[in-house]
């Protein structure tokens, strides 16, 4: 009786393992199995620093520079683009009234504020896309929240329509009124990169492309899964040091 009893559970056991064994080999083998435990790491970024020099975008076979400037900053000074002649600087449009993504990326641009805090050669330019209610005063007020100390970084405000120009035709970063938007405007959360010469700078990507633009409305260390948008503000940092 006992050797029937050990006969079926063999029995058993060997259909198991013809059926089932075979599925699992195949789900390891493409990775399903252990994917799930990759969830809450961080998406490897497909824009690995090789060490070679940054990119210079080009348009029509031109180097592309950042456009000319002219607006009023947060302690009611005129800057223009000569201001930032010889530094290595990142351009930001955003509104101090916005929901969603400008306080990450303003918090963002604190922590590299931070980290090049005694670096006269750098800065940071963020124009407003709400110029009728972003003031001087106003854009004062925001920088003393953030703790925004840089002497130049600079919160610019000005003519409505010369900031959309600035975004749209001379950075090509979208920016504009909104009704549907949160806060009732859209635009883009990136970072523009301008070195010392005034061109537009970037890592390229896993193609060999300029990357372009660098993702500013995501947490620096923020933890993603599968899919997710990755932080870029590490590979910004290793960048503006590469051009400094």
């Amino acid at each position: 009786m006992k050797n029937y009893s050990y006969i079926g559970i063999s029995l058993v056991i060997l259909v198991f393992g013809i059926i089932f064994i075979p599925k699992i080999i195949d789900r390891i083998t493409n990775d399903e199995v252990v994917s799930s435990d990759r969830l809450n790491r961080q998406r490897e970024n497909v824009t690995k620093d090789s060490g070679e020099p940054l990119s210079y975008i080009e348009i029509d076979g031109e180097k592309k520079k950042a456009p000319n400037f002219q607006f009023i900053n947060q302690d009611g000074d005129t800057i223009s683009n000569k201001d930032y002649s010889g530094k290595v600087y990142l351009v930001e449009f955003f509104f101090t009234t916005c929901p969603t993504i400008c306080p990450i990326m303003n918090r963002n641009l604190v922590e590299i504020q931070d980290e090049f805090e005694d670096t006269g050669d750098f800065g940071i330019a963020s124009f407003t896309i709400d110029p009728g209610h972003d003031t001087p005063e106003v854009l004062a007020e925001y920088a003393e929240n953030y703790g925004i100390d840089h002497p130049h970084w600079n919160l610019m405000t000005g003519d409505r329509q010369k900031i959309y120009e600035l975004a749209n035709k001379g950075f090509g970063l979208y920016a504009g009124e909104d009704a549907q938007a949160a806060g009732g405007f859209a635009h883009q959360g990136m970072f523009a990169l301008v070195d010392q010469d005034g061109y537009i700078r970037s890592r390229k990507d896993e193609f060999g492309n300029p990357l372009i633009y660098y993702r500013g409305s995501v947490e620096r260390n923020k933890s993603v899964a599968r899919g997710e948008e990755a932080p870029q503000i590490e590979m910004l940092i290793e960048d503006i040091k590469k051009l400094l």
